[in-house]
């Protein structure tokens, strides 16, 4: 039996990942790491210590005399988030599809189970199961590097993961796509999770131009 140990600056970093991807914690304006600090109940050490890890996954910046900011939302890093997903995931969960154990498998399965059960109303926290979700398609033994490069990007991904399942049936239709690659992929059919992997991820940020082109024009 496994027994993870989490650490306080690990709550803490979980803590403030989760209020980036809700937007909670506003863009481009430096944290007041007193207060925040003050606000969780904990020294500057762990927090210092988890926006540390958080700039190295990317949600935020650090500079010298300024401290931390979240780094903005925008059409260009979203284009580039998912022109290296469609680059790396369909092939890397085709290459899972053939060779992933039954434990594996087992918990693809698992995962899609918790995002099938999710609330539709929580986004942060659909966005999270859906993160799962995609790594548990990748996951195969001996296949570490792809692996954390996938949940790298799916980070990297997940506030516009939000933004992307904010309008009213993309939640719906989001759940019968990863229904059939789930489908498919147990099948060991590589070339169909592949197409349609590819296709799902495609469809995201063709959504995703859509809003912000709307954003832009308003």
């Amino acid at each position: 039996m496994t027994i993870l140990v989490r650490t306080l600056s690990d709550r803490v970093f979980e803590i403030v990942r989760e209020r980036i991807v809700s937007g909670a914690l506003p863009e481009t304006v430096p944290i007041r790491q007193d207060a925040l600090a003050s606000e969780l109940g904990v020294s500057k050490i762990p927090l210092r210590e988890a926006l540390a890890r958080l700039e190295q996954e990317g949600l935020v910046a650090g500079q010298a005399n300024r401290g931390y900011t979240v780094r903005p939302m925008s059409a260009l890093q979203a284009e580039e988030i998912y022109e290296l997903r469609i680059a790396v995931e369909p092939s890397a969960a085709a290459y899972a599809a053939r060779h992933a154990d039954d434990r594996h498998r087992a918990a693809a399965v698992e995962a899609f189970d918790r995002l099938k059960d999710g609330s539709d109303a929580d986004l942060l926290d659909a966005a999270a199961r859906n993160r799962a979700f995609h790594a548990a398609l990748v996951a195969a033994a001996g296949r570490d590097l792809t692996i954390e490069l996938v949940q790298r990007l799916s980070v990297l991904a997940e506030r516009y993961v939000v933004a992307h399942l904010r309008p009213a049936g993309r939640g719906d239709r989001a759940q019968e796509e990863h229904r059939a690659l789930l489908e498919a992929w147990l099948a060991r059919d590589a070339d169909t999770v592949q197409a349609m992997l590819t296709r799902h991820l495609n469809d995201t940020i063709e959504d995703l131009r859509g809003e912000f082109a709307a954003a832009a024009a308003a």
